[in-house]
């Protein structure tokens, strides 16, 4: 691909609000068309994790979770935050066996993806997980998991029938499918 110039020029940057997860800037801008303006940005303290696990069966686990900030119940991969400076697949890792019990012995890293490029800055990494064993799940005390076996192809449903919204589950099944023949 060609690199492009940045056209945005930052005048002043401040912190509005920060906690152990995000960071929220105000900038003073001077636009691509020199016009002043401000931007307000997002950035994330985690790298997002998630994991498209997929059996010798052909079927994938979905954790559906009430989401605090929607509102509502969401159908998802597995999927976490990983620390700045931690490796993404041994988070990966932890998020697969914490959030289904579920242990792989084959990773492939698929995807690279920015969630919300308008307004942030979080970058995901998605990994098809297989070869697997059930052990133990232990979600965090934030967490009231509900799991749901389905084949790949129910799942490649649910995302087409917009049942599944979340922008890293989206893309996660619709590359593992793709990779898969379906």
């Amino acid at each position: 691909m060609e690199k492009h110039k940045n056209t945005w020029k930052k005048l002043s940057t401040t912190i509005q609000y920060s906690n152990p997860w995000i960071e929220v800037q105000h900038h003073e801008v001077l636009n691509p068309s020199g016009g002043e303006g401000i931007y307000g940005q997002v950035n994330f303290k985690n790298i997002a994790v998630g994991v498209v696990p997929v059996d010798a069966e052909g079927n994938t686990y979905l954790v559906g979770q009430f989401r605090f900030p929607l509102e509502e119940y969401s159908w998802e991969i597995p999927e976490g935050g990983c620390p700045l400076g931690e490796d993404v697949l041994a988070a990966a890792k932890r998020e697969l066996l914490e959030e289904t019990g579920l242990l792989a012995k084959n990773w492939t890293m698929i995807s690279r993806i920015h969630t919300s490029n308008s307004v942030c800055n979080e970058v995901g990494f998605i990994f098809l997980a297989e070869n697997l064993t059930q052990d133990e799940a232990s979600p965090e005390e934030t967490e009231d998991l509900k799991i749901k076996k389905v084949t790949l192809k129910e799942a490649v449903e649910l995302v087409m029938n917009n049942q599944i919204t979340d922008s890293i589950s989206i893309a996660g099944l619709l590359k593992v499918a793709r990779l898969k023949g379906i």
